[in-house]
């Protein structure tokens, strides 16, 4: 493995932001070749996506108001980046965090049937992410959903999913491997499947962070099921989820060993979205039963939405992960802390 020195930058809020800088670390692509490859990532494997997935490109918001409760919650303490309108004085505009639940309620609208789905491609800012070499403010994504039926609600169909994900990732590899040799970073063949209760098992002295770092460092892939509930050791989440999007037993991370940085790295979050009963469960638990009134809970607690399973998949991630970069800047043009961007350059790391 390749020597590695952290550095730790300037404290911002309660967060002391990590940076990782690999020893030795040549970018194998000019500026103006990584863009040629990022463009052909993105329209390879989209396609293979919505070829093994069966899904059809959809328009998708890059804002919704925030009285519909459509957007995103994340962790219930992430602030949204918010406007008002001219045309709609009153209303209070978010831009989208993701459009988890804005999927469930578009295959309603637009009439999708039973296994159909849709994918978009989904840009967001999340104003008070921590940044690090895999986050940034900017969010790209490719969104999507599929109708499930309400008895497919279970982990057979959520495995047989993700290898479908995990099939298409393969493709993709294939065919930028093909067109810039010596320049890809060579995935493992086949991707294991784990729940955060068998890691906190396992290793219970361990923090999450530091089990899902174990587990991709032995399993090279794999998909860490049903986060958002607590443990039965430490009582605490393995990590935070939204009560109103998927299903806590029936969801997961697909992660990645990512050797260039001696580091996981996360592809995709994703799951089986809630049915009536696991949503008015999970609002219990997470204390926000007042979300029952929003539009959209009241929509799903009264069954007219269709049971569906969804996810994102990160688009600069994909392209960091195949190409063997340092730093997701170096694949997505974002804002950067000045100090970042000097130690960045120190390295040869050239950010966006």
């Amino acid at each position: 493995m390749k020597g590695f020195f952290f550095a730790l930058n300037k404290k911002r809020g309660e967060k002391i932001m990590t940076l990782i800088l690999p020893k030795d670390y040549r970018p194998t692509l000019t500026v103006r070749d990584t863009e040629a490859a990022i463009v052909f990532i993105r329209e390879t494997f989209q396609d293979k996506l919505a070829e093994n997935m069966d899904l059809q490109r959809m328009s998708a918001p890059m804002f919704v108001e925030k009285a519909t409760g459509l957007n995103d919650n994340l962790n219930g303490v992430e602030r949204p980046v918010a406007f008002d309108m001219k045309a709609i004085p009153g209303d209070t505009i978010e831009v989208v965090h993701s459009l988890a639940k804005w999927k469930r309620l578009a295959l309603k609208r637009y009439g999708f049937g039973m296994h159909q789905g849709l994918y978009t491609n989904m840009n967001a800012i999340r104003r008070d992410e921590d940044l690090d070499n895999f986050h940034s403010i900017y969010v790209d994504q490719w969104d999507w959903e599929k109708v499930i039926a309400k008895e497919e609600r279970n982990t057979d169909t959520l495995e047989v999913t993700v290898n479908k994900i995990f099939k298409a990732i393969k493709e993709t590899e294939k065919l930028v491997e093909a067109r810039y040799p010596g320049s890809t970073y060579r995935l493992p063949d086949h991707v294991s499947f784990i729940t955060t209760q068998e890691l906190e098992d396992r290793w219970p002295e361990l923090s999450p962070e530091e089990r899902e770092d174990k587990i991709a460092k032995e399993e090279k892939a794999i998909f860490i099921m049903k986060i958002g509930d607590k443990l039965k050791r430490s009582g605490e989440p393995h990590d935070g989820r939204a009560p109103d999007y998927d299903d806590w037993q029936l969801n997961g991370d697909l992660v990645f060993w990512y050797e260039p940085l001696g580091s996981k790295i996360e592809i995709s979050s994703m799951g089986i979205r809630v049915s009536e009963d696991s949503l008015r469960e999970q609002l219990k638990k997470a204390h926000c039963e007042d979300r029952a009134e929003l539009p959209f809970h009241k929509m799903l607690l009264e069954g007219k939405l269709p049971y569906t399973i969804g996810g994102g998949i990160g688009q600069s991630r994909l392209c960091m992960l195949l190409l063997g970069k340092a730093h997701i800047g170096e694949v997505q043009a974002s804002i950067w802390p000045e100090d970042m961007v000097e130690k960045c350059e120190e390295d040869h790391i050239k950010l966006l």
